[in-house]
């Protein structure tokens, strides 16, 4: 006659101890290791190649052509004006440093940079808002497929606006985070709390805030990625409460005009 071990009671004591555990784990994770070789660091956490920029270029692109096929209505006059501007920012850019990654930064690069994302949210903070007043005033006409098809573009761009914020922002924009200089995160991603679920050499790249907009818009609340800092936080959310008066308002208005 064969016996089992029984295992041994897991009581809060257990439960406390594996707490800890993890607590320590990702403290090591995301903590100081300045006594640490450079090789034994996390991707994200040291000096590596810059991200190549033609993700983020792409995205602006979309952003700029929703702009552009926007209603004059709902834009800044002349309606050519924002995009327009977008598009030389993107150009100077470019021709400030003309390499495919970015791995340096300067006073100006960074100006223009910050200053391209504040146009593209002027933009569409512009036209969200006059979306608003004319739904509010019942002004907004009465075609639903015209009316839906404009309230997404304005929620397109508003996860794009908000991405670009996210990516220059965080441990000091995409530059600063290719040298390695800011050790603590303003976002917690989840290939940064656990070793073995991502490649060693693994760290954010615009895709990856791209995803963190797009989530924080659609479930109104963070997802998978954790905001750390404050500035993270209102961010975050302010884009939900955005993103929830588009759709709130959008859709309502749709389905009335359809019944």
């Amino acid at each position: 006659m064969t016996t089992h071990d029984t295992p041994p009671p897991q009581g809060p004591g257990h439960w406390t101890e594996l707490l800890h555990v993890r607590l320590e784990r990702i403290e090591g994770l995301l903590g100081p290791a300045e006594g640490a070789p450079e090789s034994e660091r996390p991707a994200w956490r040291r000096r590596t190649r810059g991200e190549q920029r033609w993700s983020v270029m792409a995205a602006l692109l979309v952003a700029v052509w929703v702009q552009w096929a926007l209603p004059a209505r709902l834009s800044i006059r002349p309606h050519w004006l924002l995009p327009v501007l977008e598009l030389v920012l993107m150009a100077a850019l470019w021709v400030a440093h003309p390499h495919r990654r970015i791995e340096h930064s300067s006073r100006l690069l960074r100006a223009l940079g910050l200053l391209l994302a504040a146009a593209v949210s002027l933009a569409n903070g512009w036209s969200a808002v006059t979306l608003v007043r004319d739904l509010l005033h019942g002004s907004e006409g009465s075609n639903a497929a015209a009316l839906l098809t404009t309230g997404g573009g304005i929620w397109l761009t508003n996860v794009i606006a908000f991405s670009l914020w996210y990516w220059e922002w965080d441990r000091g924009g995409p530059a600063a985070r290719a040298q390695g200089s800011h050790q603590h995160p303003d976002f917690l991603f989840p290939q940064m709390q656990q070793e073995g679920i991502a490649p060693a050499d693994w760290e954010p790249h615009y895709v990856d805030y791209l995803y963190v907009a797009l989530t924080n818009a659609t479930a109104f609340s963070p997802t998978d990625t954790m905001p750390l800092s404050r500035w993270a936080k209102l961010l975050m959310s302010l884009q939900s409460t955005i993103s929830l008066l588009t759709l709130a308002l959008v859709v309502a208005r749709a389905v009335g005009v359809l019944r």
